[in-house]
């Protein structure tokens, strides 16, 4: 893990943005499409730290891209190429736009300076939807990944980041995945060689500290 001084350098509030990552009802909810995965993101305590994360965010000016997956009821544009994918269509619980499965979930809070980006394709935040650009328009240098799952979404953003210049920052207790202990692994093995990996009360320790004047 990088000093507390290494870590208040990237986390500039100026040049940091918090990604959120599917926590939205129809995964993380209390009736998630996933159980399994909605189960470990609120017992492992990473959605209540997502949300203590938004929350400074919010105290801080940190800007919030909330980054949410839906679809279409007829399923059009929607990826079939892969097992997850045609899955997915299978589930009891869809992630249907304009529903409440697709509604941030509790207790994650979004104001009206947050950005909420929505996709219907595809498996990553980053690519093909709107967030990159949002994040050099914003002045993004460091972008905080944090949400579902560590299976899929929450590496494929990170690597999407990295791939286009930003520095990652993964406070490892704000992630989830399934089984619990694959999630812990694939930080250490994979994660580690791109990102920062940090915890949620040393991002929230940054975000308090006071800057220093240029």
């Amino acid at each position: 893990m990088p000093s507390y001084e290494e870590l208040g350098e990237l986390l500039d509030p100026a040049s940091t943005v918090l990604l959120t990552v599917e926590c939205q009802q129809g995964v993380v909810g209390p009736d998630s499409a996933l159980p399994e995965l909605a189960r470990e993101a609120r017992s492992s305590g990473a959605l209540r730290n997502v949300a203590r994360l938004v929350s400074a965010a919010h105290e801080t000016g940190v800007q919030v891209i909330h980054a949410l997956a839906e679809r279409r009821p007829d399923g059009r544009g929607a990826n079939r190429n892969a097992r997850l994918f045609r899955a997915a269509e299978r589930l009891p619980v869809q992630q249907l736009a304009g529903t409440t499965a697709v509604r941030v979930a509790p207790p994650i809070e979004v104001t009206e300076e947050d950005f909420v980006v929505r996709r219907l394709h595809g498996l990553s935040p980053i690519q093909g939807t709107e967030v990159d650009a949002l994040l050099r328009n914003l002045g993004c240098r460091t972008l905080i990944v944090t949400g579902v799952s560590a299976n899929v979404a929450v590496p494929n953003a990170v690597f999407d980041a990295v791939n286009r210049g930003y520095t990652a920052v993964v406070p490892a207790d704000a992630i989830a995945g399934v089984p619990a202990d694959y999630t812990p692994a694939m930080i250490r093995n994979t994660l580690a060689l791109v990102a920062t990996i940090t915890s949620t009360d040393e991002v929230l320790g940054c975000f308090e500290r006071p800057r220093r004047r240029p």
